[in-house]
């Protein structure tokens, strides 16, 4: 049986709302108006999208500090009390257990935010099989409270204005990736952070999964008569291909390290020990093997994920991770992980096998869209 987030019962009955199986959960793909609508409403309005299938747990103890920045590649321990960082997670061997949201309340306690298909197996990991686990009798407290959350995003340029309006002048004091909590929206309390996964300005609205209707319909009633739109997975999809934010399964997996997916900027190799990071530095210093670019269509076609790529002398040079039309650009672009060191440019022909025939492509400049 499919898992339902807590907004499932209110918008289930919408007209025109399109559900699907995503990764064992019941969720909307597109609601009446459409992907191409709700990507447009993003980029130019704003648009409410339901991401209570995410996975919450909480890290709370004197250790906390020190575990979670032996968790993550990124570097915990500059952070400021009330900041969100971005970060992937990985395995002893450099590949990624997940990318998540490392939210810190103080040293002593962090909300970790990781993807929703990943929240099992993430949570295994950090409580039972990482080797800090096992070898330390001094593990903060873990828990795992995904079902004790509902997660909204408002994304999109007028998402600010909006939410002032809602909560007043304290929405403006929310920097990026920065959060508040005790914000209330529709008489309900609030976590709001200023994040996103659109390549907009945006906000997350955490509350207690049995506020979510009211938190949801507060804000939806409040801004839909000015076009804002609930959007669904397709749309997420689109507005994050276009922004090249990676999505775990894709972009990052267990064989894909952060390094390939050109994250240096989230693996903080200078700093003290963290899960993985002998195996990216050997791989750094013996020459990251492949790299993640964007390409855009020549001939007619849609790279599609695992779709070979070639070279124009037809050397088989790696594959596409996610494939998709640009809205903004109106182009079929793709994000292809290739061999590095192969003398390929911007600008310069690739080759994607689709239906046993080879396509031309080129490599373009990334982000494929951003908001100028």
């Amino acid at each position: 049986m499919l898992k339902k987030t807590p907004l499932y019962d209110v918008y289930k009955d919408y007209k025109g709302v399109k559900l699907i199986d995503f990764g064992g959960w019941e969720l909307p793909v597109n609601f009446e108006n459409g992907i191409i609508d709700e990507h447009l409403a993003v980029r130019k309005n704003a648009g409410l999208f339901d991401v209570s299938h995410m996975g919450e747990i909480t890290v709370e103890g004197p250790t906390s500090e020190e575990f979670v920045n032996w968790l993550v590649t990124n570097d915990v321990k500059k952070m400021d009390d009330y900041q969100c960082l971005y970060s992937p997670m990985c395995y002893p061997h450099g590949g990624v257990v997940d990318d998540l949201m490392v939210y810190r309340y103080s040293p002593d306690s962090y909300l970790l935010v990781v993807n929703a298909a990943n929240t099992d197996k993430d949570f295994k990991w950090i409580t039972e099989e990482n080797e800090w686990i096992k070898n330390r009798n001094d593990a903060p407290t873990i828990k795992n409270v995904s079902a004790d959350y509902a997660q909204i995003a408002l994304q999109g340029p007028k998402a600010n204005g909006y939410l002032r309006e809602m909560v007043g002048p304290v929405v403006d004091e929310i920097k990026f990736f920065r959060f508040k909590d005790s914000i209330e929206i529709g008489g309900q309390s609030c976590i709001v952070s200023r994040t996103g996964y659109t390549g907009e300005d945006g906000f997350e609205i955490y509350c207690d999964s049995s506020a979510a209707a009211k938190v949801w319909n507060t804000v939806l009633d409040h801004t839909k008569d000015r076009g804002v739109l609930p959007c669904g997975l397709g749309a997420r999809d689109t507005l994050r291909f276009e922004s090249k934010l990676p999505l775990y399964g894709h972009e990052l997996t267990q064989d894909i390290t952060p390094l390939e997916a050109n994250l240096s900027a989230f693996v903080k190799l200078e700093t003290e020990d963290f899960c993985g990071k002998d195996a990216l530095v050997k791989q750094k210093e013996s020459g990251v093997p492949r790299s993640l670019r964007g390409c855009e269509m020549i001939d007619r076609g849609v790279p599609r994920e695992h779709y070979k790529v070639f070279s124009t002398e037809g050397d088989e040079i790696g594959y596409v991770t996610s494939g998709s039309k640009s809205i903004m650009l109106d182009k079929f672009c793709g994000l292809v992980l290739i061999k590095r060191g192969i003398g390929l440019k911007i600008g310069d022909e690739i080759e994607i096998e689709m239906n046993k025939k080879r396509k031309r492509a080129k490599l373009v400049k990334t982000p494929f869209y951003k908001q100028t």
